[in-house]
């Protein structure tokens, strides 16, 4: 009966389920009806089947579960009441939303056939007045183009009548000889030319042109004329060094009347500029020097500039005597004179005029500006003419760099405005200046390699001065890129910078293929003087290269060439990746030569000891370490016989390379030697050498210990404070050659103890006890097993009887 009733239910609940798919449900289904519902499918599901089986899941053979039945009736009736109430809410709500859509829409469709018959109306009414007013529309199209040519007539009537009445105001200043008023009404005229520059009345464009062209002519002559007077007056220009400023020429005329007319005649002039920029066409240089663009010298200082200027034509250009190609320093010298002669009184006279008048520019700059422009004008006529001249060129290049270096810092002239450097870096000219700068710095070194003092330092009689003992040949190769470094750093642009960058890559890449065959013919004597020489000016060019990769200059040249290198193969990009990381720099290729040389160079040198001291060591091998005698018995310990020659070879290897490298090569040398001996006099990595190869009773482990601690061990303590440590093998083998018998028998047992245990647990306890035991001893580098071999090597064992 319980299961008829349920079954019921879920037919009547799986028939709700199914209506409320379109409609999502206001309240929670309880847990046990949403497990119901979602395997239940009314379609394909058998149901009586399916709640045969959750009976059987919920209750099972249990009776005593029949008391869970009152409460899923319970629940399965409480969701159908609010599964019937939904049921209830939908179906009446529903048709009551279908009503108001489709009024709705009813309603929509009345409007928009409304809208749709006045839209046909309003259509044909519109047609109609167009057809009615089209013959007015041409009339009066007629009538506003007419209306449009009169406002046009009128426009440029009253352009003319504004040009002709400033031209009549600018006559009558100049009647009543108001210069000031004058000069501001042209001012008006030309920014009113400016204004219409854009406009196609070409007509009008040249009336008011020629117009302020007129204008400006006549007050420029005059203005200049009285300026020109002025300025003589003030013995300008001041040729000499020490020449001042001084009124001469006119006694009735002082000092302070003179001033105050350069100061007014300076301003009127001043405000020319810009009907000047106006009309006049400056002079400018080839495009093919790429001269990043600058404004033009103001007016007031053009006719300032006017005198030098001739003189320097009348000396530098033409036929006269001064004018010769192989003297460039004459006329950069006199320009630089001439820039110092007149800086006070620029500054002092012309510069407080310039800041009444509200100007921006500096009177120095901008005549200083005005000569290099000179300059710049007689190098691009010289040069073509010195180019295949190596000696003139290159005498050309070192004044003209000498003359933008003392530009730049005593005048402080900028490097973004016209100078020397856009000219020589002119395709044509910046490619023989690279030749030419290859070709001498090869014959350099060749000269420098080939002199008697290549391969000594000067500064060798100064210990502190001479710290990387460098020879004279690597410091005057150094000093030359350092030169060529200078030369370039004021390029213009950045890949005429990083093209001078490959040059000096190329010739520390040749240099070092030089030393490395030098090297070679000197690689039968590692420790002679030219092949330690040649190890100090490879570790010093190594270093200053270090030292350059972190300079500003080439930080900055490094950001350049990943901006412009955009085309690179799949093999660089992890390469220009580390560069823009800064990992590594534009000279770590040729480090990391330099350095492999070095270190190839060290291996030899450390070889070459090794085996002069292995070979002196034979004896000492053979050194009869089980009669010896004990300490005990000796008086006094002395060194044995037997390792004098070894360590004589030694002291005296270590002496010649202590004087012969620098610092820190010798550093690296004999510790690569110590880690060599230590192994040496313990272990070969052949065949056992002393000590493995040995037996010791307690006088020979004695001896062995006193040779190594107060003789071999002292050797290197010039050198560190504790040179024991890095003879970690044979201090820890002296150690357990030494000890007394019980402690060596107690570790002997807690060694044996730990290589035979067979749990894993107990065998890593036992090895932890085993490392301890010998740290407490100071034995840190042995394992275990080495300190057993060294044990089985001891003849001093007690006698137990096995």
């Amino acid at each position: 009966m319980l299961i008829r009733d349920c079954f019921v239910f879920l037919q009547k609940m799986t028939t709700q389920e199914t209506k409320e798919k379109s409609s999502p449900s206001r309240h929670t289904v309880p847990k046990e009806t949403h497990e119901i519902c979602e395997f239940v499918d009314p379609y394909t599901c058998d149901i009586p089947s399916y709640v045969c089986e959750f009976i059987e899941k919920e209750i099972g053979d249990d009776f005593k579960s029949l008391k869970k039945v009152s409460k899923l009736i319970s629940t399965i009736a409480e969701e159908k009441k609010h599964l019937e109430e939904q049921v209830l809410t939908v179906s009446s709500e529903t048709p009551k939303r279908i009503q108001t859509a489709l009024k709705n829409a009813e309603d929509s469709k009345t409007a928009l056939g409304q809208l749709i018959e006045k839209e046909v109306t309003l259509t044909e009414s519109i047609g109609k007045h167009l057809g009615d007013s089209a013959p007015w529309m041409e009339e009066l199209g007629i009538l506003i183009t007419q209306v449009e040519e009169v406002e046009r007539h009128l426009s440029y009537l009253k352009w003319i009548s504004q040009v002709e009445e400033q031209s009549d105001n600018i006559q009558q200043h100049l009647m009543t000889n108001d210069v000031t008023e004058a000069a501001s009404t042209l001012v008006s005229m030309a920014e009113l030319a400016i204004k219409l520059q854009d406009s196609s009345c070409s007509h009008l464009l040249i009336f008011i042109r020629s117009t302020v062209q007129f204008w400006h002519k006549i007050l420029k002559d005059k203005l200049t004329s009285d300026f020109e007077e002025v300025l003589n007056h003030l013995h300008w220009p001041f040729i000499g060094p020490h020449s001042t400023p001084a009124p001469v020429s006119c006694p009735s005329t002082s000092i302070a009347d003179v001033y105050t007319n350069l100061e007014t005649l300076f301003s009127q002039l001043l405000k020319l500029q810009t009907s000047d920029k106006l009309i006049s066409k400056h002079k400018e240089m080839p495009d093919k020097y790429s001269l990043p663009a600058s404004p033009p010298i103001i007016l007031p200082i053009q006719i300032m500039l006017s005198p030098l200027q001739k003189r320097f034509r009348y000396h530098f250009i033409g036929n006269r005597q001064t004018n010769v190609l192989s003297k460039p320093e004459w006329y950069l010298t006199q320009v630089l004179m001439w820039i110092g002669n007149h800086t006070k009184f620029l500054n002092e006279r012309i510069q407080p005029i310039l800041n009444a008048a509200g100007s921006s520019v500096d009177a120095k700059l901008e005549f200083t500006r005005g000569l290099v422009m000179l300059v710049l004008e007689k190098l691009s006529v010289d040069i073509p003419c010195l180019l295949y001249d190596d000696i003139l060129f290159c005498h050309l290049l070192d004044e003209v760099l000498l003359f933008q270096r003392e530009l730049h810092i005593s005048h402080g002239y900028p490097s973004g405005l016209p100078n020397c450097m856009h000219i020589i870096s002119e395709e044509t000219c910046f490619q023989r200046w690279l030749t030419v700068e290859r070709k001498l710095a090869l014959e350099k070194m060749d000269s420098m390699l080939s002199a008697e003092a290549s391969w000594t330092s000067q500064y060798k009689d100064i210990s502190d001065v001479d710290e990387m003992k460098v020879p004279d040949s690597a410091e005057t190769f150094m000093t030359l890129l350092l030169v060529i470094t200078d030369r370039y750093r004021n390029l213009p642009t950045a890949a005429k910078k990083l093209k001078f960058l490959e040059l000096q890559k190329d010739l520390v890449d040749d240099f070092r293929i030089r030393l490395t065959q030098v090297m070679k013919e000197e690689s039968r004597d590692p420790l002679g003087f030219r092949y330690c020489a040649i190890l100090n000016a490879v570790n010093y060019i190594a270093t200053v290269l270090g030292d350059w990769a972190d300079n500003v200059f080439f930080l900055q040249l490094q950001q350049a060439a990943l901006e412009i290198c955009t085309d690179f193969n799949s093999s660089s990009k992890l390469q220009l990746g580390q560069m823009a990381s800064m990992e590594i720099s534009v000279f770590d290729d040729l480090i990391n030569l330099l350095e492999r040389l070095k270190n190839d160079m060290l291996s030899r040198q450390v070889e070459h000891v090794f085996k002069e001291v292995k070979e002196a060591a034979k004896l000492y091998k053979k050194e009869r370490w089980l009669s010896l005698p004990s300490k005990s018995e000796q008086a006094i310990m002395s060194l044995s016989s037997t390792a004098c020659p070894m360590l004589l070879a030694l002291r005296d290897r270590l002496l010649q390379m202590e004087q012969q490298l620098c610092h820190a090569l010798f550093k690296t040398v004999w510790q690569m030697l110590v880690e060599k001996l230590d192994l040496l006099i313990y272990q070969d990595c052949v065949l056992p050498q002393i000590i493995l190869a040995n037996h010791f009773n307690e006088g020979g482990a004695a001896q062995l210990q006193f040779d190594m601690s107060r003789n071999l061990f002292p050797l290197f303590s010039h050198y560190c404070k504790r040179p024991e440590n890095y003879f970690k093998h044979v201090k820890e083998a002296c150690i357990i050659l030494n000890l007394n018998v019980g402690s060596a028998l107690l570790l002997r047992d807690v060694l044996q103890s730990s290589a035979k245990s067979v749990d894993g647990t107990s065998y890593n306890e036992n090895l932890t006890n085993a490392t301890a035991s010998l740290n407490e001893l100071g034995i840190f580098k042995l394992a275990p097993q080495d300190v057993e071999i060294l044990f089985n090597l001891r003849t001093n064992w007690p006698n137990t009887g096995k």
